[in-house]
């Protein structure tokens, strides 16, 4: 089985060397934008494509506010920090997720608590937010949410939108304002991504978006906060420059703050990405959509998007029946030139986190012994098929579950 898994997904990419998990597609303006960044000589944090990018941003998620910032790490830090989130706090989130989102946690200096996702969101299950909450949590100080376990208060809730699948972010939002936990979204892998007709990173106070090099739109780093708080919004864009005051000359600086903006250069190249990105999102689905019919003929789980969810299949996965299995097709798939990844280690067993408290996690660990990413970039056969077409980009193709 896995030689014919390994023989369909090279033809879908051409039969090159290596089939990457994910790499980037330039087709636009790339070259264009960003040789006029240069020619301006605004290079740096200041410039046109900058404030365009935040403009496109504000279009797209239907927020009112977008910070672009240098990777969406920094937008994660600073989101917190914007949030209240201070030293000797706690941050709910979840195991599975790349270690961006505790490190941006540790950052604050608060502590982590990791509750189980479910299996088929791949995000932090309502569930067991809830479970933890009733349990764990009483009201101290007009209100404000304590950890009864620890005495710590609970600065933020993080739930995170696993390879672009929408968790069921309006229970976790409902449960979040009844317990007055700021919800920061870690919407890092969804742009293009809704739940139940609103973008991704729109339920809670804020949330942070990535464009690094191998997600769905990039400008090599990148990343931005999007928010509807228009005074966080104006916050976040003064923390994240420096927190200089504006003046004609003068260099004066409130607060300890940092230098998290995203530079024109990079802005440039996102700005050209951002005008493909309906092209790829419907090229992606397609790619999802071939995926599900192919795995579904071999009896293999493919993951699909979440009941009320349009995802942007950033990255594809297959579910193996074992760790096994998941092993043994890791190593062959990757001798025979095709990328394929595991789950990451779950958060709580890295070195740093083992002291975080947690639920039993089942469904996590369930993932980390099955989920293996398979090449998600968009093949140029789907890509020159899609822009062929005039309704690309502006109506929605068939949902990739073939439903």
């Amino acid at each position: 089985m896995y030689r014919t898994i390994i023989d369909f997904i090279r033809d879908l990419y051409g039969q090159p060397a290596f089939v990457l998990l994910h790499e980037p597609r330039f087709l636009g303006n790339e070259k264009t934008y960003l040789a006029d960044a240069i020619d301006s000589t605004f290079v740096s944090s200041v410039g046109e494509y900058v404030n365009r990018f935040e403009t496109m941003l504000r279009d797209l998620t239907g927020t009112s506010g977008a910070v672009a910032t240098v990777n969406g790490t920094a937008a994660l830090h600073a989101a917190l920090l914007l949030a209240g989130v201070t030293r000797d706090d706690e941050v709910i989130t979840q195991p599975v997720s790349f270690v961006a989102t505790a490190n941006a946690v540790a950052y604050c200096g608060a502590a982590l608590v990791f509750l189980d996702v479910d299996r088929d969101t791949l995000g932090m299950s309502p569930e067991a937010l809830a479970q933890f909450l009733s349990t764990c949590v009483e009201r101290r100080k007009n209100g404000a949410p304590y950890n009864r376990t620890t005495g710590r208060r609970i600065g933020a809730c993080v739930p995170m939108h696993t390879f672009g699948h929408p968790c069921e972010i309006d229970r976790i939002m409902a449960l979040c304002d009844e317990y007055r936990i700021p919800l920061v979204e870690d919407a890092a892998e969804s742009i293009g991504s809704t739940f139940r007709g609103r973008h991704t990173g729109t339920f809670g106070l804020c949330a942070a978006l990535s464009f690094n090099g191998n997600k769905t739109l990039t400008c090599g780093g990148g990343g931005a906060i999007i928010t509807n708080d228009a005074g966080l919004a104006k916050r976040a864009k003064h923390v994240t420059t420096t927190a200089k005051v504006p003046h004609p000359y003068e260099y004066f600086h409130d607060a300890i703050a940092f230098n998290y903006r995203l530079p024109n250069l990079n802005a440039a190249l996102a700005c050209a990405q951002m005008e493909q990105l309906d092209t790829f999102l419907v090229a992606k689905r397609r790619l999802a959509a071939a995926y599900a019919a192919f795995f579904e003929s071999l009896g293999l789980p493919f993951v699909k998007e979440p009941p009320h969810a349009r995802s942007n299949y950033w990255l594809n996965a297959v579910l193996l029946p074992n760790r096994t299995e998941r092993d043994a097709f890791l190593a062959e798939t990757n001798k025979n030139g095709v990328m394929t990844r595991p789950l990451w280690n779950l958060l709580n067993t890295l070195p740093m986190f083992q002291g975080a408290q947690t639920d039993a996690l089942a469904n996590a660990q369930w993932l980390a012994d099955r989920l293996v990413n398979i090449p998600s970039s968009v093949p140029t056969a789907f890509l020159k098929k899609t822009i062929a077409e005039p309704s690309a980009g502006r109506t929605n193709p068939e949902r990739a579950t073939g439903s």
